[in-house]
């Protein structure tokens, strides 16, 4: 029997298993992943950019994991070799009605401890990106790019050598609590520990309902479509281009972002997805959708969002209203400077009143840490999560 499971094989599972490995070497640890290898999901289809903070409310959860974690993510990066770019962003507001969200940013910026941001005026965004039309910008230099498939391939690596048990294509199916065991049963096969931890990202809630933590929340996932640019159209963008996001929506609005290994990615929208592993418009999963579209709190979602619901997933299909998104931005783009590119599917929690969840959220009791929302930036962060996860785990040991 091990001391600790850990129920996903993304990056916050991996780097928790890190952490309680670092602070307790004793513990033995096996990681269940139901893909063939790690990162499978939403850590290997994110946009690849190094958060720096600037978003997120002082004093939460994910503003202290994001600038924590951020910290540590860099010096394993630099330990372990692992190619990255401190290439900065700019954060673009496009019309004067967008500057005051954009001065919240920036005191919270300040607030998370972001220095040497810098106010641009219309010229100086030019200075950045001669192709961008604001009247208004912030430059954060902490911002970056990385692959965090590479962060995760080192983290099993080094999980490995410390003596990590690492199983794949194990799918769970049950979990029962006996004594002081813990029974994970998986499609072939069943792992017995004193502790779960469970980071199953976008089947987070449905682990924790095999447990005795019922959270009153569903993952709903939405997708992120993006196109590239093409080789010839590269020169638009020299790094990272955001616009002010709506501070109503959980997401951060179409973007440019330069790839660490080459290329410019410019999106993602944000539109339902069919299935939680939906990637495309043909991934259709009919139950996991109908489960879905019956719970409460995404019936006041899509009622309350349907105008910006609607314009997303208009944009899904028409190449040309997500050209014009992106001509906010820069408007010399055209259509025949993008192709299709990948997508990423983002587990959203919402809960029964129709609250999208922003912050990191975790059941627990003395035999399973359930963590049931891990938003972004929850790979900047990863390195912090597993941190607080560890704290918590060590404790009943």
């Amino acid at each position: 029997m091990k001391d600790v499971i850990v129920i996903g094989g993304g990056i916050v599972g991996l780097a928790t298993a890190w952490q309680i490995k670092q602070k307790s070497p004793h513990l033995s640890i096996t990681i269940l992943e139901k893909e063939s290898g790690p990162a499978h999901h939403q850590t290997g289809n994110n946009s690849g950019v190094i958060h720096s903070g600037l978003y997120y409310k002082p004093g939460s959860l994910k503003a202290i994991n994001c600038i924590s974690g951020y910290h540590l993510l860099l010096d394993f990066c630099r330990k372990e070799e692992i190619e990255y770019d401190l290439c900065g962003k700019i954060v673009v507001a496009t019309e004067e009605k967008e500057i005051p969200y954009l001065e919240t940013l920036y005191a919270r910026g300040e607030q998370n401890g972001l220095t040497k941001m810098q106010w641009l005026s219309a010229e100086e965004i030019k200075d950045h990106e001669p192709y961008v039309k604001g009247v208004k910008g912030i430059f954060v230099p902490q911002t970056g790019i990385i692959d965090y498939k590479q962060v995760c391939l080192k983290l099993v690596e080094k999980l490995l050598g410390e003596g990590v048990s690492i199983f794949y294509n194990q799918r769970v199916i049950k979990i029962s609590h006996k004594g002081s065991s813990t029974e994970v049963i998986t499609k072939t096969n069943d792992y017995h520990g004193k502790l779960v931890v469970n980071c199953a990202g976008l089947y987070s809630d449905k682990v924790s309902r095999m447990t005795p933590l019922k959270p009153d929340l569903k993952i709903v996932p939405f997708r992120g479509e993006y196109y590239q640019l093409k080789t010839s159209s590269q020169h638009l963008v020299k790094n990272l281009i955001y616009p002010v996001p709506d501070p109503n929506f959980p997401f951060l609005g179409v973007h440019f972002t330069r790839m660490i290994d080459g290329g410019v990615e410019a999106g993602p929208n944000a539109v339902l997805a069919f299935a939680r592993e939906g990637y495309t418009k043909s991934n259709i999963d009919l139950a996991e959708l109908f489960e879905t579209l019956a719970w409460p709190g995404f019936q006041k979602v899509a009622m309350k969002y349907w105008k910006t619901g609607f314009g997303e997933m208009y944009r899904s299909f028409s190449k040309a209203a997500f050209t014009k998104a992106l001509q906010k931005l820069i408007p010399d783009i055209r259509e025949s400077d993008l192709e299709t590119g990948g997508a990423g599917v983002r587990a959203q929690a919402c809960d029964r009143s129709g609250g999208l969840l922003d912050d990191f959220h975790i059941l627990e009791n003395e035999h399973f840490v359930n963590v049931c929302n891990a938003p972004s930036p929850a790979a900047t962060s990863s390195l912090a999560i597993g941190q607080e996860i560890a704290g918590r785990v060590i404790q009943r040991f």
